[in-house]
């Protein structure tokens, strides 16, 4: 009897150790499962987003990319070095003869338009076309004698329309640009050369496209294919083909001009929307004979670049911005004893010098702006540190500031929610006659 107990024992020791390993061995297949699954989950999360990165290996020895709503530059290759812009300078040309001309005036060449260098129309001494005309002559097929008559005829003489382009340019908010000829080619006079940056240039392009009462005409004359007409008598025909190759290469594509000489090299400056978004793309310098493409890939890249990486986002995120002491105030809860201070809430929108006029929300809120995806706005709070009262309920406190770096975005201001009335020896009579009565 002792020795079938002693069996069953010795079996169901036996049976329970086997049991253990079983669950040893499951337990351990449990452990190294849900580490590879935390591992495989961890590294799917730990993934970092893809790293954007500014365009690299770009031909031209000056580049820009604005953003042509607020004028903001979105990257710059030594955007600010003055340089040479060649046939560029024409957009300038065109935007002022919309603006101070009648597209029907009849304009007369002179000797000095007539002597002009290739490329040209070949316009002849006392020939005479409508003003519309030669603005198709000046933007597709870059012709310099049309670009002096027109020059003549706005501002009597090519000096005098230099003047108007530079001060132009000083409105469009240019500070590095100047202006000697209507048609880009290399010059100098008492002031300097004539030259420009390429954020100066984006500056310009902005203000033909964006800004100027005549853009729609910009656009209609500077996106045509081919256009046809004749000299006032009829006497000769002419054609002219758009040059700017860029119109076909992309999807959105709005307007652009091409340049070149000798001093200057292949330069151009072009406009893209896409969607919401329109970009600028600024070349000076892009190469030289025998690279006549190499302007066609800088903007293609710059111009990628914006519409891959960069969208509106809104700025003005809500700020709690608390409360501050008020010096000689009432106290909170109009108690007798106590401190007072103001409740302050964020105000209207003040904009900043990257927008333009007219461009402010009236609260701030909803206000958004072009930025990289990977741009983070930054909010920066400057409060008094006390109020005297009395203080009314509007009165300013101090200011939020939205900042990308360095660069203030949009400002709101922060003002009180409320009134705090003076602490006076009245008020405190009366608050000591209610104490008073309510203890009797």
């Amino acid at each position: 009897m002792n020795l079938e107990c002693g069996k069953l024992v010795e079996k169901a020791e036996k049976s329970v150790d086997n049991f253990r390993k079983t669950v040893k061995k499951c337990g351990i297949c449990l452990i190294l499962c849900a580490a590879m699954w935390i591992t495989t989950t961890a590294e799917v999360h730990a993934e970092p987003e893809k790293e954007i990165k500014e365009p690299e290996g770009l031909y031209a020895q000056s580049a820009v990319l604005m953003d042509a709503d607020s004028g903001r530059i979105l990257f710059a290759k030594n955007g600010q070095e003055e340089r040479a812009m060649a046939s560029t300078t024409k957009i300038m040309t065109c935007i002022l003869a919309l603006e101070n001309g009648n597209l029907d005036d009849t304009v007369t060449a002179s000797a000095r338009a007539a002597s002009q260098p290739e490329v040209h129309l070949g316009v002849r001494e006392g020939e005479q076309f409508q003003l519309r005309h030669l603005l198709y002559s000046l933007m597709l097929e870059s012709h310099n004698d049309a670009a002096v008559v027109i020059a003549e005829h706005i501002g009597t003489s090519v000096e005098g329309f230099a003047d108007m382009m530079n001060e132009k340019a000083r409105q469009a908010g240019c500070t590095q640009t100047h202006f000697v000829t209507p048609n880009g080619l290399d010059a100098s006079d008492e002031e300097g050369s004539h030259h420009t940056t390429a954020e100066d240039l984006a500056r310009i392009m902005k203000y033909c496209i964006m800004d100027s009462p005549q853009k729609s005409v910009f656009l209609e004359i500077t996106r045509t294919e081919s256009y046809e007409f004749t000299n006032i008598d009829g006497s000769r025909g002419f054609s002219c083909n758009n040059h700017n190759a860029f119109l076909k290469m992309m999807e959105g594509a709005l307007s652009g001009k091409t340049g070149f000489t000798g001093e200057a090299g292949y330069c151009y400056i072009g406009a893209l929307q896409r969607d919401d978004r329109t970009f600028i793309v600024s070349l000076l310098a892009c190469g030289w004979p025998n690279n006549k493409g190499y302007k066609w890939a800088d903007t293609k890249k710059l111009m990628t670049y914006g519409i891959d990486f960069f969208h509106y986002q809104e700025v003005c995120r809500d700020v709690d911005t608390g409360t501050v002491p008020v010096q000689g105030g009432i106290p909170d809860g109009n108690r007798f004893n106590g401190t007072a201070s103001v409740h302050t809430i964020a105000g209207q929108g003040e904009g900043s010098g990257t927008q333009t006029d007219g461009d402010e929300s009236p609260e701030g809120v909803g206000k958004k702006i072009l930025l990289r995806d990977d741009d983070e706005i930054l909010v920066h709070v400057e409060k008094e540190e006390s109020l005297d009262a009395p203080v009314s309920e509007g009165d300013p406190v101090g200011k939020i500031f939205y900042m990308l770096g360095d660069e203030v975005l949009f400002t709101r201001k922060i003002i009180a929610d409320e009134a705090v009335e003076v602490r006076d020896y009245r008020w405190c009579l009366e608050k000591l006659g209610e104490i008073f009565f309510m203890r009797v």
